[in-house]
């Protein structure tokens, strides 16, 4: 393949991730792509874009999106106000249409990075509404009477926290693969790239509670990446000695979030 996508310095993958993102670029389909919080999702695409030397444009989903937005919006107030106080281009109406994160991404002339994040955020036609232009890559403005029509058909991925189901006729169009929590060893890696200058005995006392937390049940919220990689910091900036890290869990705050996930912490460790 030309586009060939590698893990980065910054961004670790495992083998059968970057075969997922090389494939859904040869079949040039969608990447869906989910996974527990903390297991980089969202920073997927920034490393794709990165690797591949391309353009990063992201579409965060809210519950109040619609799929119009990421098309183009047309600025009727701006235009009637124009109209009203003496404005140029009244009549133009391209003047007061603007371009939506996917209508950006069709209109580059070089190939981009989309990525539509947190896309089950939105209500549950959504992805249906934007069958026609995933498939198709283009999309018609009805006030101009013209066609966007993607120059070089983007490298769109998009993310799920799996909030809800998201529609068969979507998930057809899509090459999906969800990221598995990394495993102990995937983990030092990912660690090392964002801590390289981690004493070997604190990340081993470290790791091993860290998943030893995680493997209690009981949890609401399990700590992921970003709060490993704040505890370590913490950790290695207040200077605790890694031979107390299992029985004094010093800075449990950055690792767990909830009351209830506290007490339950502090049940098993003690």
């Amino acid at each position: 393949m030309e586009n060939n996508f590698k893990s980065t310095g910054e961004y670790i993958a495992s083998e059968e991730l970057m075969s997922s993102v090389n494939i859904a670029m040869a079949l040039e389909k969608p990447l869906l792509i989910k996974g527990e919080p903390g297991t980089g999702k969202t920073m997927l695409a920034k490393a794709v874009a990165d690797a591949l030397n391309k353009k990063l444009l992201v579409w965060n989903i809210k519950s109040t999106t619609k799929a119009q937005e990421g098309l183009y919006t047309y600025d009727t107030i701006q235009r009637l106000y124009d109209s009203q106080f003496g404005g140029e281009n009244v009549d133009d109406i391209s003047h007061y249409i603007k371009l939506g994160k996917l209508g950006e991404a069709f209109d580059s002339d070089e190939q981009v990075v989309l990525l539509i994040d947190e896309i089950d955020k939105a209500d549950l036609e959504f992805p249906n509404d934007l069958l026609w232009e995933l498939d198709q890559m283009e999309f018609y403005i009805y006030e101009t009477k013209k066609t966007v029509k993607a120059k070089k058909r983007p490298i769109v991925i998009i993310t799920s926290n799996a909030e809800k189901e998201l529609p068969d006729a979507f998930l057809r169009r899509c090459i999906f693969h969800y990221i598995d929590f990394p495993n102990q060893e995937l983990m030092e890696e990912i660690v090392k790239t964002h801590v390289p200058d981690i004493e070997e005995k604190m990340l081993k006392n470290a790791m091993d509670t860290f998943y030893e937390i995680r493997s209690y049940s009981q949890l609401r919220k399990k700590p992921a990446t970003s709060e490993l990689i704040d505890w370590l910091n913490a950790m290695m900036i207040g200077g605790i000695d890694p031979d107390i890290i299992r029985k004094e869990l010093p800075f449990v705050g950055v690792l767990i979030k909830k009351d209830e996930d506290l007490e339950v912490i502090r049940r098993r460790v003690d």
